[in-house]
């Protein structure tokens, strides 16, 4: 049985489905994307997602009109094995395709493309031996890229990826429940006070860097929530 975090786009709220894992994920359509499919290799009994995600990843699965396997979707950053601000962390992205031919990757990659459904879809350069496609979603608050600026207020996944980081690193928010609420921004200020950054109470660029970049791969701890 996994816990599902989903964003509701269209509502800007958070809702939860108690699934088992073969059971399809909530807002898919024909069983074409399971539970189990979708949390991969993660170990966590909590997962979250986007209702615009599951239902990208609908249409995709119709424009291909046959299965595509998932080769990696969500993992949790503690539990790493991606960038430091991947989108899996934000449950939008999957990693498709390892076991399809160079020739179908290439078909499958110009499908998601040609498809205007994703936000991104990685280059071949990128990931020559799969295909990464995701419906991240904000304003980065790097230049550069990455998570969207979060405050007092925000209710998102990435509120969810913040507060995961925050409790795994000992600064609790009270709960995981993707809603940035006092206890959310007591934690934040607390945390940013003592890594010498602007404790403003806001999870701009350099927040953003410095929780991830000391939480993604380290591993649960005590007071991490599941």
């Amino acid at each position: 049985m996994a816990k599902i975090i989903v964003f509701n786009n269209d509502t800007n709220r958070m809702e939860t489905y108690y699934r088992n894992l073969s059971d399809p994920m909530p807002y898919n359509t024909n069983g074409t994307l399971t539970v189990r499919e979708f949390r991969g290799s993660s170990n966590s009994p909590t997962l979250w997602t986007t209702k615009r995600t599951m239902q990208s990843w609908n249409s995709q699965r119709y424009i291909w009109g046959r299965p595509i396997d998932v080769g990696f979707a969500f993992k949790r950053p503690y539990e790493g094995g991606h960038g430091n601000q991947s989108q899996h962390y934000a449950g939008t992205a999957f990693d498709v395709g390892q076991r399809l031919t160079n020739t179908q990757r290439t078909a499958l990659r110009n499908s998601a493309i040609n498809s205007g459904i994703w936000s991104y879809v990685e280059p071949v350069s990128i990931s020559p031996t799969w295909v990464h496609f995701d419906k991240r979603f904000g304003t980065p608050s790097c230049s550069t890229g990455g998570y969207p600026l979060l405050k007092r207020g925000s209710i998102s996944n990435y509120v969810l990826i913040a507060q995961d980081d925050l409790n795994t690193l000992g600064y609790r928010t009270g709960g995981l429940d993707g809603i940035f609420g006092t206890q959310t921004r007591n934690a934040v200020i607390q945390y940013q006070s003592s890594r010498g950054l602007s404790a403003d109470g806001i999870i701009g660029c350099n927040t953003w860097r410095s929780l991830q970049e000391n939480v993604v791969g380290t591993g649960r701890t005590s007071t991490t929530i599941d």
